[in-house]
């Protein structure tokens, strides 16, 4: 086979951008002014804890390469005193807000729909990595896949 599929080395370039480590939370500063407070690292067992005005600015960002396309989870108050999330996909979306709820749901919303989007990305990393390995293979001339 002298020549490749384009299919596979899409695959193959997609895979090592995901192996990439991410940079750590907070190391790419932003100009631009939000009405969000900025994250707020309380773990899973404070956060049931925490007073509710600690909760309001509560966030999480799912998993990925690139931040234009990461979710980021953050929980604010109303001025009634119910919890909203507003849920965004990179930097300039309009957050989809899901609510009213208590201070420790909101919590516990945006900490689901972290880990599960975690989850997904590694599955989808794995199943990327498989097919590279496939493709290295057929590649090598070492066998029927």
């Amino acid at each position: 086979m002298s020549q490749s599929d384009p299919t596979d080395e899409a695959l193959a370039t997609i895979a090592s951008i995901l192996d990439q480590p991410e940079p750590p939370r907070g190391a790419k500063a932003t100009a631009k002014e939000t009405s969000v407070p900025p994250e707020k690292s309380i773990g899973e067992h404070e956060a049931a804890d925490a007073p509710a005005a600690e909760v309001h600015g509560y966030s999480r960002m799912g998993p990925g390469p690139m931040e234009a396309i990461r979710f980021k989870w953050t929980v604010r108050r109303a001025d009634n005193g119910d919890f909203y999330v507003d849920e965004t996909i990179g930097e300039n979306s309009v957050p989809i807000i899901s609510g009213p709820m208590t201070a420790e749901a909101a919590v516990r919303w945006v900490d689901d729909r972290e880990s599960e989007a975690r989850q997904r990305f590694d599955r989808l990393k794995s199943e990327m990595a498989a097919r590279t390995d496939e493709v290295e293979l057929i590649r090598l001339g070492g066998g029927d896949v």
